[in-house]
């Protein structure tokens, strides 16, 4: 029987999560801790843009349903039905927003990084002996969506709409994965991990140059997932215009693309969606951010 596409989506959303941290005030890093989250920040470098050019592409599936376990086969109806999207030219981050430029802006607006950040990088630190070089260089986590889109704003950028970074990771022509049609592998994106303390399993947001999507972006499969602008619509894809669409109007969750360190080869298909509520934190999403041509961001929904 064919589970109700709102419901797998409903599944793969709950999984995707760690429980959401409600409003509260962060705790106050001990001294050494505060210590290295500066020296972190304090190696942040910015990712280049790479420039996506208008155009067409071929955004979704089409159906299949001769081949229900094929990789080619939809994930589920949200990505359906294929449509021909044309977009004006952009930029993208080539790399995933790290970690060191995410501590750095919260230093600019004197915001406490959260207490799981805050623990995950002490636990690594003391028990893991992972180096702020090391962890400067590992994509921005456990970021709510407000955070995502408010960094962008901060460096004069935005976050891109789903379509903007499906065609980023894919190309023109459909691509099931930024890299082509070939099964993923270690030198092509970082999936598949497990810890049993959920410790995030990374890889540096500059590195697998072998998984590149068709314009030169780093890590549209796996690593972290990443926030986007819009408001993930089950059944978007059923009446979305063919014209730079910019999403629902509201909703309950924004979308998130690109399947993270710890997800199934089928999370890494450029054309899978999901969603996760605003305020969620995970260690399993981070963001990118892109900017208009004409350098014109959209105002937030």
């Amino acid at each position: 029987m064919m589970l109700p596409r709102w419901f797998v989506t409903l599944l793969f959303v709950l999984a995707l999560a760690t429980p959401a941290a409600a409003a509260k005030v962060e705790t106050k890093p001990s001294q050494e801790l505060a210590r290295h989250l500066s020296a972190i920040a304090a190696l942040a470098k910015p990712s280049p843009m790479l420039p996506v050019p208008a155009g067409h592409f071929l955004l979704g599936s089409k159906r299949i349903d001769t081949d229900p376990y094929g990789i080619g086969t939809q994930f589920d109806d949200t990505e359906l039905p294929q449509n021909r999207v044309w977009l004006d030219a952009y930029e993208m981050d080539r790399d995933e927003v790290s970690l060191g430029e995410y501590l750095a802006f919260l230093q600019q607006r004197k915001i406490t990084p959260s207490d799981e950040l805050q623990k995950l990088i002490w636990h690594v630190i003391t028990v893991h002996s992972v180096t702020d070089e090391t962890l400067s260089r590992w994509p921005a986590l456990y970021v709510t969506w407000k955070e995502a889109r408010d960094f962008c704003q901060s460096v004069q950028k935005r976050l891109p709409t789903e379509a903007e970074w499906e065609k980023a990771a894919r190309g023109t022509e459909g691509g099931l994965f930024p890299w082509g049609d070939a099964m993923p592998d270690a030198k092509l994106a970082m999936f598949g991990q497990y810890h049993v303390h959920e410790i995030p399993i990374l890889a540096p947001v500059d590195s697998l140059d072998d998984g590149r999507s068709p314009y030169g972006l780093h890590h549209m499969a796996g690593n972290v997932a990443e926030w986007v602008h819009d408001w993930f619509g089950f059944d978007y894809y059923a009446y979305m215009t063919e014209k730079n669409p910019p999403g629902p109007t509201s909703g309950r969750y924004r979308s998130v693309r690109g399947g993270s360190w710890k997800s199934r080869v089928i999370m890494l298909r450029t054309a899978t969606r999901s969603g996760s509520p605003p305020e969620q934190r995970s260690a399993t999403v981070g963001l990118r951010c892109a900017k208009s041509a004409d350098e014109t961001a959209p105002n937030p929904k």
